[in-house]
């Protein structure tokens, strides 16, 4: 699409509200103050001015591009600011970028909502981004022509000037600013031709390097506000319990204590430092309301899981006759899959910084989800949302994680209560014991095997908690105003959650399995809701990071069954699949399938996530004794047009890594409503020395762009258990992986 036409009210609007700069942006009026510069770290002219932007570009020549995504290493401090850069014929370096703050404006078309996640930074943007930068470019290649006094088409724009070569003038963008501000919109604004892009998919420079390796970047545990205390919240070791009482006897004694009192997670305990408070935390002695509380385990609820497996569910998909056909087939294979609770163990645990007043509410905060902070500070605060005000910080890793905002709540409530500004931090072990896990899953599958090895028939059953429920109850309350009483909201929301989960499929529990793409003829996907009241949320890959490991584990179980090669059999069945096919038949030639080194043997997955086609090859060893090593993962990855070819490799390496850790270590056991876990000496990640050789190959592609934060976790889990079937013979189909000796 290289010329599109724009509305002058739904697209671009442009003003001297800026005081003679040029904005560039959806039509809406939100105030920018304070906002962090990632750059330089210092502010950019007209700082108060009224904005309704992404794109600012000032008089004295400073291009500043409002980030709306939240960056927690995934690169979008890169990737956005390469898409307006492309259009505006600029270095990306050039740009000054600025967090956004909380607007319509800036609702990510994906969710309806300012939210970071799903993959969609690039997917939801890279036209709009473009069309902006465009846009701007034509509007300054105008007024310099008015101020030239020669015609447009004898300009050029290039590295941040407009030149005039048959005269030989040349001039920066900030000298047309003013007049531009006064020019009518343009209607039609064109856009390059792929052949003709300088940076997008070949910059490869991290914008945020600098700041991040030199320290001066900005994570939400770096905020410092002048008179802030320092918070630490002891909640109650089970979920469901509540505070019934506290003795503070001793933790009072503790020099620098401010205060002690019960919030709605628990009891807040604050003090003038991080020390202090988490000394007085651990005296404190806290009577639990267990009446409510989670009394089961970690064995209980598989077991549970694996009952209602054997019960019908409300079905997510259905074709032909799939009990007929396994009624009638000679051969049937049957699997079960489990896979337990999952913590999002974020280098940067939770912490959030707030200080509330009777007029105003100030947050920073390492969010994904900053469009639904101002009605949850709203609902505590009593203040009308306009009256929030909400500064995003870098964020030291997110997955999902921190698309809750328990840790947004905690500050707030004591905030209000101390009237003076608050600073939350979570310890590891807070963190570990108190998430939103991913859900625990089991999937019953049973397959028929006709003539010629084909699948005839493949049912499938999930059973698992259903996000969907949670985060309406959970999230619900941001969308209320603050004068609805909390009872009456209470109540709705409680309702909409049980009907939520009475009444519907979870797409987050069936994603990737009730479109998974092979050609069987007979196929029933079921979904079973199970609720055993532990809290749970978005992990990175989500519904994906289970299903693609059932369903990538069970085809080749039905490739062995049917003698057949376990590549050559996902091939035959993606006929009608070519993106599948596509990124499959890459992975096998670059990783030389078939051909692995004596002693070393390979396992293959394909899976669709976040609108990218992922295929990755393991290749491992196992050791007498059944100690595993994995040499080398090789993924191939279309995911459409590619803006930062670097980033996207990084990602791919990062999600396999997840994915591996996953696998070999992931485990949140629960024991009478408790997490075992706390740290990561009982909850590890890969470590450096036990990471595999990693190989990413992108497809060339002209698709619109999909997602690449995701995709690469999802089938990585079965790429390994399948090249241990093929080292081994031992079928695992529980994770995390325990081979026999």
């Amino acid at each position: 699409m290289n010329t599109v036409v724009t509305s002058r009210r739904g697209f671009l609007k442009v003003g001297a509200a800026a005081g003679g700069g040029l904005l560039l942006g959806l039509s809406s009026g939100c105030s920018v103050s304070g906002s962090q510069t990632y750059k330089t770290g210092k502010p950019v002219a007209d700082d108060t001015a009224q904005l309704n932007a992404w794109l600012h570009v000032t008089p004295a020549n400073e291009l500043v591009f409002y980030l709306d995504k939240s960056e927690m290493g995934q690169g979008v401090t890169t990737g956005l600011p390469v898409l307006v850069a492309e259009e505006l014929e600029v270095d990306p370096a050039q740009l000054q970028l600025r967090m956004a703050p909380v607007d319509d404006i800036y609702k990510n078309t994906a969710f309806g909502m300012q939210l970071t996640g799903g993959s969609t930074s690039i997917s939801s943007s890279w036209e709009l981004l473009q069309k902006m930068g465009a846009a701007a470019r034509q509007l300054l290649l105008a007024a310099a022509a008015f101020e030239w006094q020669v015609e447009v088409a004898e300009l050029r724009a290039s590295d941040g000037l407009i030149h005039h070569d048959a005269s030989g003038r040349s001039a920066p963008y900030g000298e047309f600013a003013a007049i531009a501000s006064g020019l009518p919109v343009p209607e039609v604004v064109k856009l390059k031709d792929k052949k003709d892009h300088k940076l997008i998919g070949k910059y490869n420079h991290r914008l945020d390097a600098e700041v991040k390796t030199t320290g001066r970047a900005q994570f939400g545990v770096d905020t410092e506000v002048p008179g802030a205390a320092v918070a630490c919240v002891v909640r109650c070791p089970q979920f469901g319990g509540r505070v019934e009482g506290f003795t503070d006897t001793r933790a009072r004694q503790v020099a620098g204590l401010v205060d002690v009192f019960a919030i709605s997670t628990g009891v807040a305990v604050v003090a003038d430092g991080y020390w202090p408070a988490r000394k007085a935390a651990d005296l404190l002695e806290v009577d639990w309301n267990l009446a409510d509380a989670v009394r089961i385990g970690s064995d209980d609820m598989m077991a549970e899981a694996r009952r209602l497996g054997r019960e019908s569910g409300k079905t997510a998909r259905e074709e032909g006759e799939p009990e007929r056909a396994l009624a009638g087939a000679a051969t049937v294979v049957e699997a079960e899959y489990e896979l337990p609770y999952l913590a999002h163990a974020t280098m940067e645990p939770m912490n959030c910084t707030a200080a509330v007043t009777a007029e105003s509410c100030d947050i920073w905060a390492p969010t994904q989800l900053q469009g639904l902070v101002p009605g949850i500070a709203s609902a505590i605060t009593g203040l009308a949302k306009d009256r929030v005000r909400v500064h995003t910080t870098f964020l030291g890793g997110g997955f999902g994680r921190r698309a809750a905002l328990d840790f947004v709540v905690e500050a707030v409530e004591i905030s209000k209560h101390l009237q003076r500004p608050v600073k939350v931090i979570w310890s590891r072990e807070d963190d570990m014991q108190h998430d939103f896990y991913r859900p625990l899953a089991y999937h019953r599958l049973r397959g028929a095997i006709g003539e010629g090895g084909r699948p005839l028939a493949w049912q499938q059953r999930i059973v698992s908690p259903s996000i969907e429920g949670q985060t309406t109850a959970v999230m619900g309350t941001a969308f209320f105003p603050h004068w609805v009483p909390d009872g009456l909201r209470d109540g709705i929301l409680g309702s909409a959650r049980y009907l939520q989960e009475a009444l519907t499929v979870s797409r987050g529990a069936v994603e990737g399995a009730d479109d998974m793409p092979y050609a069987i003829d007979n196929l029933a996907i079921e979904y079973k809701q199970f609720n055993p009241g532990v809290p749970i949320g978005y992990w990175r890959s989500v519904g994906h990071s289970h299903t693609a490991f059932a369903v990538e584990s069970f085809i080749d179980e039905l490739a062995h069954a049917a003698g057949a090669d376990p590549f050559a059999y996902r091939r035959t069945l993606l006929a009608q699949a070519p993106r599948h096919r596509g990124v499959l038949e890459l992975a096998a030639d670059k990783a030389g399938w078939g051909r692995a080194a004596a002693g070393r043997y390979q396992g293959i997955a394909v899976h669709r996530s976040f609108g990218s086609y992922v295929a990755q090859v393991a290749e491992v060893s196992v050791a007498p004794g059944g100690k595993l090593h994995i040499h080398r993962v090789v993924c191939a990855l279309d995911c459409g047009r590619v803006v930062t070819p670097d980033i996207v490799v990084a990602q791919m390496e990062s999600g396999i890594v997840f994915g591996i850790s996953a696998a070999l270590y992931g485990a949140i056991d629960i024991d009478q409503g408790a997490v075992s876990q706390s740290n990561f000496h009982d909850y590890p990640v890969l470590r450096i020395n036990e990471s595999p050789q990693i190989e990413v190959y992108i497809v060339d592609s002209d698709e619109a762009p999909g997602g690449v934060g995701e995709p690469a976790t999802p089938p990585v889990a079965a790429a390994l258990t399948n090249a241990v079937y093929a080292a081994t013979g031992q079928r695992l189909r529980q994770l995390p992986v325990k081979l026999k000796a």
